[in-house]
C-alpha cells in the first residue's frame, strides 16, 4: 500500500504526538501540507486508542489505522487471544474481518485464515498491516463474505462471525437481525 502517511517523517510525527492533546494538535500548523491534516490527526487518535487495546499494532512503526471508531469497535488483543485459544483446526473464515485483530490471532491456531472485508479501504489497510506484522497464512478477501462462502472450494473447519452492532446511521443495534451482516 502506497500512502503518504507511510513517509518516515510522517510516521515519526504520528509516533511523537501519540500522547498529545488532539484539540491542541488540531489547531497546530500542518507540517505536511501535501497530506490532509485530518488524516494525520486521525492516525494519531486511532494509534493512541490502540496503546492499551492493541499493543502489538501500537508497537510497530508503519501500521496504518482505520478511523478511531473502527479501532474502538475492534476486538482487543486479549479478547482475540481468548477466542483463538478455544478453537483450532486447519482453516477458518472470519466473515466480518474488520481491522483484522481476530484473524491475526486465529492465524496462530490455524494453517489458513480467510479474512473477509467488504470495505475496500479497510481491506487494503489490513493487507498492508499484515505485511508489517509478517503474517503469511491469512488470505484477505475483499467483498461480500456471503459471496466468498458461495464460491470458496476449500473446506472450512470454522466460520467466525462477529457482526457490526451499528446501523447505517451509526446508532447501536441489539437484535441479530439488525446487525450487519444479518446472522
Amino acid at each position: 500500500m502506497t500512502s503518504p502517511l507511510l513517509q518516515e517523517s510522517v510516521q515519526q510525527y504520528i509516533i511523537e504526538n501519540s500522547n498529545t492533546d488532539l484539540d491542541k494538535l488540531a489547531f497546530a500548523k500542518n507540517p505536511f501540507p501535501e497530506i490532509q491534516y485530518s488524516q494525520i490527526i486521525s492516525q494519531i487518535a486511532a494509534r493512541a486508542k490502540a496503546y492499551k487495546k492493541l499493543p502489538t499494532w501500537y508497537a510497530h512503526k508503519y501500521i496504518l489505522y482505520p478511523s478511531k471508531v473502527s479501532v474502538e469497535q475492534t476486538s482487543s488483543e486479549i479478547t482475540a487471544q481468548y477466542k483463538a485459544s478455544i478453537i483450532s483446526g486447519n482453516t477458518i473464515a472470519d466473515l466480518t474481518g474488520g481491522f483484522g485483530v481476530d484473524s491475526y490471532y486465529f492465524s496462530k491456531q490455524f494453517k489458513l485464515v480467510f479474512h473477509c472485508e467488504k470495505e475496500e479501504m479497510l481491506h487494503q489497510l489490513v493487507l498492508h498491516n499484515y505485511k508489517v506484522l509478517e503474517v503469511n497464512n491469512i488470505k484477505c478477501v475483499a467483498g461480500n463474505s456471503l459471496d466468498f462462502l458461495l464460491s470458496n472450494e476449500i473446506p472450512l473447519d470454522w466460520i467466525y462471525v462477529d457482526p457490526s452492532r451499528r446501523s447505517a446511521s451509526n446508532s447501536r443495534v441489539f437484535l441479530l437481525s439488525d446487525c450487519e451482516p444479518n446472522v
